[in-house]
């Protein structure tokens, strides 16, 4: 079994990861981290809570270890690409943990929060910047930051870069880059497009994965539970009653929905909050704040917003509405059963999401377990047959209404 002391690790990042009780690296970490330190470009394959940043962090701080080079103003030697404001302050905190011991400075840069600290950091010059895409290309524009002395690139998330439309400008900052670095990509999923996109930014990369794209973490318990749309709030609170729910992330699809949420288990006497895009980026990391150190006990969130959550010990996750995209149905759950740990993802399921509910079946390549033992349980939906089968009856009963309408000179819309 690999441990850390075998990986070579500079001696200062190998006590600040021991400092944090890690002997043991994760298979991505195991995987990743001896060719990054060779310099080899990376392609790297895991899902969220696998370990992955620390998989990229290790072997950056590494070669900054061993280069102790000081960077110049506005020039950092290594940038991190992430595409959510909470998935950079989580990797910024992670760059911060591991270079307690060394003299390494870096820097957060994001939306919805003010620039001019922003601006004032990169002037005194950074090793580390983590940056997300839209406000990295502001600095840029207003020459606050320049990325002609990026020795290392990272690009996290790469999926999500493609569905929140980020991809032209990962690809205008990469354009900015020097050709000589080397570059590490990291992606939960691999849909053709990220293929691409790899393809133009790895030079001869080692393929690293863990798992195959877009299957669930196995140590996620999953079940679905059939119910009307609007019982779904009752349901909710049923739930909410089982203390074995300690630490719990609910998803909905919408802002609004979330707050709604939020507000029904205020009103049933749970402490929570919402997350989303909305939402100011204080207000956001008060409720993130909250989650982490168990003030509230449930966190309402969006699949944008919840892209970059990292909180160990959350035991549930709720899918209160079923994502139309089968993939985020595996990063959702992938919040809960992490860093080693088992979890519980429960899905709620109406009759207009059964067709998303056996997209994620033909994804995650198996049938989700129906629990029925609740009290909203409704066997209509659970034994729907779906869209596809139901229709030909739909048009036989159309048929039979309208001949019997005409019957008594009605007439009936097709």
């Amino acid at each position: 079994m690999t441990i850390f002391k075998d990986l070579n690790l500079a001696q200062p990042i190998l006590r600040a990861v021991l400092d944090e009780g890690y002997d043991t690296p994760t298979p991505i970490q195991a995987k990743s981290i001896p060719p990054m330190l060779e310099g080899h470009d990376i392609m790297g394959v895991a899902q969220t809570g696998t370990g992955k940043t620390a998989a990229f962090s290790l072997p950056l701080l590494d070669r900054l270890a061993r280069d102790t080079r000081k960077p110049q103003s506005r020039k950092p030697r290594a940038l991190i690409l992430a595409p959510t404001r909470e998935l950079a302050g989580q990797i910024g905190d992670s760059i911060r943990t591991y270079s307690r011991h060394m003299h390494i400075t870096s820097t957060v840069v994001f939306g919805g929060a003010s620039i001019r600290p922003q601006i004032k950091g990169l002037a005194r010059g950074v090793h580390v910047l983590v940056a997300t895409p839209g406000r990295l290309l502001d600095l840029m524009n207003q020459r606050h930051v320049q990325l002609d002395a990026v020795e290392i690139f990272v690009l996290d998330e790469a999926d999500r870069m493609l569905d929140m439309g980020f991809i032209p400008d990962v690809k205008k900052i990469a354009a900015a880059l020097p050709q000589q670095r080397q570059t590490a990509m990291f992606s939960a999923t691999m849909p053709k497009t990220v293929q691409g996109l790899a393809s133009g930014l790895l030079v001869d990369p080692v393929k690293v994965e863990v798992a195959p794209a877009a299957t669930t973490a196995e140590k996620v318990d999953q079940r679905v539970l059939f119910v009307a749309k609007d019982k779904k709030r009752a349901l909710l609170s049923e739930l909410m009653t089982n203390k074995d729910i300690e630490r719990v992330l609910i998803f909905t699809r919408t802002k609004h929905g979330a707050d709604r949420v939020s507000k029904h288990l205020h009103q049933a006497g749970i402490r929570s909050d919402a997350i989303h895009g909305n939402k100011a980026q204080a207000a956001r990391q008060r409720a993130l704040k909250s989650f982490k150190n168990g003030n509230i006990r449930a966190l309402v969130a969006t699949d944008i917003a919840a892209r970059g959550i990292d909180v160990d010990g959350v035991t549930h996750v709720i899918n209160f509405e079923l994502p139309n995209d089968p993939d985020s149905y595996v990063h959702r759950i992938g919040r809960t059963a992490r860093a080693g740990a088992t979890g519980i993802a429960i899905s709620f399921c109406d009759l207009e999401e059964r067709a998303h509910l056996r997209d994620i079946e033909k994804t995650i390549r198996q049938s989700v377990q129906v629990d029925a033992d609740h009290s909203f349980h409704n066997e209509e939906i659970a034994n729907d047959p779906g869209p596809a089968k139901r229709a030909p009856n739909h048009k036989k009963r159309q048929g039979q209404r309208r001949r019997k309408n005409q019957r008594y000179g009605k007439r009936i819309a097709a």
